[in-house]
C-alpha cells in the first residue's frame, strides 16, 4: 500500500506519520516540501503530486485552521479547507485512490444539548465552519472512495494548546476566567491517528464503509472544566502551580468577543464509527492526562 500523507508537521500529521508508517510506503509532505508540491495553498500544483506519486491512499491532515484569522483571510482558508480537498478528490477518483479527509464540530450551529449524529442539519457559524462544510462537500460529489472524519477540540504534545497555556497561566497567576458555556470533548491527535489507521485497514477490506462519521473521545465538558482537570492534574505532579481550583472563575463567550463565532455545542456522536469500525473511543481525560504526562516530562 502507497500512502501520500498532506501536513506531515501539524499536530495530526505528525502521529499519522507514526501511525502510518507501519501499514505501507508512507510519502509524508508538507507546505514546505520541495521534490512534490505539498503546499494546499497552491490546489491545482497537488494534482501533479497525486499523479506523479499515484498512491492507493491519500490522507489530508492540513487545514488552515486560523479561526479567527479566516474571518479575512476568507479566500485562502477556502483555498486551503475546500479548493484543495476538491482537487485532491477529483485526482482520487482518476486514479482510484481512497481520500482521508477529517472536518470539525464547527460545521454546526452548536445549538441546543444534544450530541449531533452525521445525518444532523450543518449551519457553520463562521469562515473556518463554512470552509471546511464546503471541502466535506465537494469530497462526497467527486465520487471517490473517502472516508472524512469529523473532530473537535483537538490537542497534542506538540505544538500549542489550550492545555498548555493553562499550564503556563496556572503558574504565573493567582486567578484565571475561563468560558464555560462551550462544551465538547477534548480529543488526542494520538487518538485520531490511531483510528485513521485502524480504519483505513478496515476500508481496505470493507469499502461500504466510506463515507462520513464522527471521531471524538469519549465524555462531554466545558472549557472551564477542561482548566479545572489540567489545573489539578499538574498540581496533584508536583507541578508549580499558583492558582487554586476555587480560583478559576467560570464565564460566559460573551467574557471574550472575537472576530469568529464559535459554537457553543461541540457534541459529537460518535456511535456510527464506534459500531462501525468495532472500536471503543477512550476518555476525554484519559487522553488529557497522556498528553500532560508528555508535555512534563513524565
Amino acid at each position: 500500500m502507497k500512502i501520500l500523507l498532506l501536513g506531515k508537521s501539524g499536530q495530526l500529521g505528525w502521529e499519522l506519520q507514526r501511525s502510518l508508517a507501519p501499514l505501507g510506503e508512507l510519502i509524508a509532505l508538507d507546505r514546505h516540501s520541495r521534490d512534490l508540491q505539498g503546499d494546499l495553498g497552491q490546489p491545482e500544483a497537488l494534482a501533479a503530486t497525486v499523479q506523479s506519486v499515484r498512491p492507493d491512499v491519500i490522507v489530508n491532515a492540513a487545514a488552515y485552521t486560523a479561526v479567527d484569522k479566516a474571518e479575512s483571510d476568507a479566500e485562502q482558508a477556502r483555498a486551503v479547507n475546500a479548493t484543495a480537498p476538491g482537487v485532491l478528490a477529483r485526482e482520487a477518483a482518476r486514479i482510484g485512490a481512497t481520500l482521508f479527509h477529517y472536518s470539525t464540530d464547527y460545521v454546526f450551529d452548536g445549538s441546543g444539548s444534544d450530541a449531533r449524529n452525521e445525518d444532523a442539519p450543518t449551519g457553520p457559524l463562521n469562515a473556518y465552519g463554512r470552509t471546511k462544510l464546503e471541502g466535506e462537500e465537494l469530497v462526497r460529489a467527486s465520487g471517490c472512495r473517502h472516508l472524512i472524519l469529523r473532530t473537535s477540540w483537538v490537542h497534542a504534545a506538540r505544538g500549542g494548546n489550550f492545555a498548555k497555556t493553562m499550564l503556563r497561566l496556572a503558574a504565573e497567576r493567582e486567578r484565571l476566567a475561563v468560558i464555560d458555556d462551550q462544551v465538547g470533548a477534548p480529543t488526542g491527535a494520538d487518538l485520531l491517528a490511531d483510528v485513521s489507521a485502524h480504519a483505513l485497514l478496515a476500508l481496505a477490506r470493507r469499502p461500504e464503509l466510506a463515507g462520513t462519521y464522527h471521531a471524538a473521545a469519549a465524555g462531554q465538558t466545558s472549557w472551564h472544566g477542561y482548566a479545572r482537570f489540567v489545573v489539578e492534574w499538574a498540581r496533584a505532579n508536583g507541578q508549580p502551580i499558583k492558582v487554586t481550583s476555587a480560583a478559576i472563575e467560570p464565564v460566559p463567550t460573551t467574557a471574550y468577543p472575537l472576530p469568529a463565532p464559535r459554537p457553543l455545542n461541540s457534541r459529537l456522536d460518535t456511535r456510527k464509527l464506534q459500531a462501525a469500525f468495532e472500536l471503543r473511543l477512550p476518555s476525554w481525560q484519559q487522553g488529557v492526562e497522556r498528553m500532560l504526562a508528555e508535555v512534563l516530562g513524565r
